[in-house]
């Protein structure tokens, strides 16, 4: 991705007495290829030697492109081989699933980023570079699905999907870019519902089948860190980890825009939650594996206390002592 960034660097370079890292104070126009003391944003960065990068950049890059062609050869003989080709088309499925899939598509996207852009500033990327390089990949990993989909058949390339798309990607490309941390970030939650066993060919017969087809046992949240925008937050008492999460989901669903006839007597219904949640990247800990662990479970909305908002008459308002 970082190819197609505009890159200008002037730079004087000087190495140190040992060979070892660049000392060098770079300016530049646009992302490049160089390392400064930046925020490690909950992850264990150090600066990388120059000896390390001749084989880190070519080795990140080259199983990127590996795992990138791979999955998607994989996809297309799982996914779409048994589906009849067609001209490249779109499709309006907005309505679809009341959004769900579009809030599963900017999550994705997002994480992609989030996940990967470490890697990157371990490889010798810049900080911007591996910030640019990583939301790039998010959106460009999307929506080469969307160009499958537009060659099958039996779905169509969505426009929706890449606007979702672009969205995750841009929510963690901008707050990189404006304060360097996450202080929204989109979260699921997820809890087996009652409609799979009426429909199990559509929402999934077993654990991960619905995992990723039963929207009704999806719960969509944006987590937002409170103490990220307290004035003097430095000097604050305020709980450092505690933030403030919203979310959105639906129930009642056994069809993509509607129930077949047989299930027309279940009412769907959307739900909106307001809850409490957990910013684990922001516990202090000099510990490597509790960073990553910390890190790796930032996707996950912490079981918590949550008022629920519904389009279901009857039960508009309702209180979970524990929503998962």
């Amino acid at each position: 991705m970082a190819a197609f960034l505009p890159v200008k660097i002037f730079a004087q370079i000087s190495v140190d007495t040992t060979g070892t890292y660049d000392t060098a104070k770079v300016s530049m126009e646009g992302p490049g290829i160089y390392e400064t003391p930046l925020p490690d944003n909950g992850w264990p960065y150090k600066f990388v030697p120059v000896s390390k990068r001749k084989w880190r950049m070519p080795l990140v890059f080259g199983v990127t492109a590996g795992l990138y062609a791979g999955s998607f050869i994989g996809l297309n003989e799982v996914w779409y081989a048994d589906y009849p080709k067609s001209d490249f088309h779109f499709i309006n499925d907005n309505a679809e699933w009341y959004g769900l899939d579009k809030m599963g598509h900017a999550a994705t996207a997002y994480y992609i980023g989030y996940y990967t852009q470490p890697v990157f500033r371990w490889s010798g990327l810049s900080y911007k570079a591996s910030v640019w390089t990583a939301g790039g990949l998010g959106f460009a990993y999307q929506s080469t699905i969307e160009i499958l989909d537009g060659f099958s058949a039996e779905w169509g390339a969505s426009w929706g999907d890449m606007v979702a798309n672009l969205g995750g990607s841009a929510l963690f490309v901008s707050q990189e870019l404006i304060w360097k941390e996450q202080r929204f970030q989109p979260k699921l939650s997820y809890w087996p519902s009652e409609y799979a066993d009426k429909r199990p060919n559509l929402l999934g017969s077993n654990f991960p089948e619905r995992l990723l087809k039963d929207y009704n046992a999806h719960t969509f949240w944006i987590s937002c860190n409170v103490w990220s925008f307290l004035p003097n937050r430095e000097a604050s008492k305020f709980p450092r980890w505690l933030n403030i999460a919203v979310g959105y989901g639906a129930n009642g669903m056994l069809g993509g825009f509607d129930n077949p006839p047989e299930f027309a007597h279940i009412p769907r219904y959307q739900q909106f939650y307001l809850s409490i949640d957990f910013d684990f990247s922001k516990i202090k800990t000099k510990s490597t594996f509790l960073k990553t662990l910390f890190k790796l479970i930032q996707i996950i909305k912490i079981p918590a206390p949550t008022i629920e908002f519904s389009t279901n008459p009857d039960q508009p308002v309702f209180f979970h002592w524990l929503m998962f």
